[in-house]
């Protein structure tokens, strides 16, 4: 997806994104990027995330969070082998 986007623009977006210090902060910097659909996307993502790393099954997960199989499927591949993201979020939440 990088490949398609100006790589100033998200280095820009990045580095806003390290600006923030608070889920206050990011909590309105999101609201106000966002769409109401992009946000339930992407907070949707991350429960799958964390719910895969938690070893749940697909069934539960879809049950639980209204995630598609392709959903689930397209971040269980990311979390195998993506770039890190998710792990590296995740271990930071529970840490």
């Amino acid at each position: 997806m990088e490949q398609d986007l100006n790589r100033d623009s998200l280095d820009y977006l990045y580095e806003s994104i390290l600006t923030l210090k608070t889920p206050g902060e990011c909590a309105a910097f999101l609201s106000d990027l966002c769409t109401v659909q992009e946000l339930k996307a992407i907070s949707q993502r991350m429960q799958v995330a964390k719910m895969l790393s938690d070893r749940v099954i697909y069934d539960e997960i879809r049950a639980q969070t209204g995630a598609s199989t392709a959903t689930i499927s397209r971040v269980n591949r990311c979390l195998l082998y993506g770039s890190n993201g998710y792990k590296t979020v995740l271990e930071r939440l529970e840490g």
